[in-house]
């Protein structure tokens, strides 16, 4: 550890070793995937201006890592989905836009 001054919250500090890598090289796992596997073969099926999907929710975390998950996956294959949000039946719908 190294002092660096005067500041006492700056008295201290860790010394890392940082390096950059090749984002190819990194591994992720998938476990959202494993989790959302039903939502995501549903999302394959939809095509451009037709059916809607249609999932219920319990609160708004499994919203935003439903999102998330979708989203990735919309990336992924070069396509746009849309979702809306009904929070009164608390449901959320996915479709395909391009």
């Amino acid at each position: 550890m190294k002092d660096i001054g005067q500041h006492s919250e700056f008295k201290k500090v860790i010394e890392m070793d940082i390096k950059f890598v090749k984002r190819s090289n990194i591994k992720s796992s998938k476990k959202r995937t494993s989790k959302f596997k039903p939502l995501l073969e549903a999302l394959e099926k939809l095509k451009p201006g037709g059916q809607a999907i249609e999932v219920a929710y319990t609160n708004d975390k499994n919203i935003n890592s439903m999102r998330t998950a979708v989203y990735q996956f919309s990336k992924l294959h070069n396509i746009s989905i849309k979702s809306r949000r009904d929070s009164s039946t608390k449901k959320i719908y996915f479709y395909r836009d391009r």
